[in-house]
């Protein structure tokens, strides 16, 4: 039976046939026009929450600017949450009240606000509870430490942590991230990267050049 099925809602099944409910493949429970999602991406949240858009990403509307996009094999962890250029306040006047929010007919006068993609790449790991701020960028690869609060683009493969989130650590050299970066297996086929799990649980950078 095969480890990947890109079509399941829910893709983790215990041994006895239950279905782990809690844990979502969001490609296919997410419908929502400023978010994009790669295949095998999942998240999990003890709440099971009915609408994953609307907590994951709390300020990103139907109308927003900004889109969220996730990459393909994406870990997000419960309590993760996008803060999306949609909860952004006008801050160039003498107040940040936003007004206008009072009159929805007047919100678009809120359109030379600065608004972002915030863009997650490939195989990133999002811990518990981390924070990713509006318009961020975070490289494949990448470990966002549980809690931290990310501020800023994150370099692939790269683990920060804290808040605001800083370096900790590359995990790799700089020739391996760019040979990973180069042969991208997160857009393999899938029995393909079935064929090479144990190559890339193992850190095997030849036998994936070969693959």
């Amino acid at each position: 039976m095969p480890l990947l099925n890109p079509i399941l809602a829910h893709p983790i099944t215990t041994p006895d046939g239950t279905v782990i409910r809690n844990t979502v493949y969001l490609r296919n429970v997410i419908d929502h026009p400023r978010i994009e999602v790669g295949d095998y991406s999942y998240a999990s949240d003890f709440t099971c929450p009915d609408d994953w858009a609307a907590t994951l990403a709390p300020y990103l509307f139907d109308f927003s600017q900004e889109k969220l996009v996730i990459g393909r094999f994406v870990q997000i962890a419960h309590g993760v949450r996008f803060i999306t250029s949609s909860a952004n306040h006008p801050m160039d006047g003498f107040t940040t009240y936003p007004f206008r929010v009072f009159d929805l007919a007047e919100t678009g006068g809120y359109a030379d606000l600065p608004f972002k993609d915030t863009v997650i790449g490939h195989d990133v790991w999002l811990g518990h509870g981390a924070l990713v701020m509006p318009g961020v960028t975070i490289g494949p690869g990448a470990i966002v430490a549980a809690g931290a609060v990310v501020t800023r683009d994150v370099e692939p493969y790269t683990i920060v942590g804290g808040n605001p989130a800083a370096p900790v650590r590359k995990r790799f050299g700089d020739d391996v991230i760019s040979a990973l970066l180069e042969i991208a297996w997160w857009d393999w086929d899938a029995a393909r990267i079935e064929r090479n799990i144990a190559a890339l649980e193992r850190a095997d950078l030849a036998a994936l050049r070969a693959a």
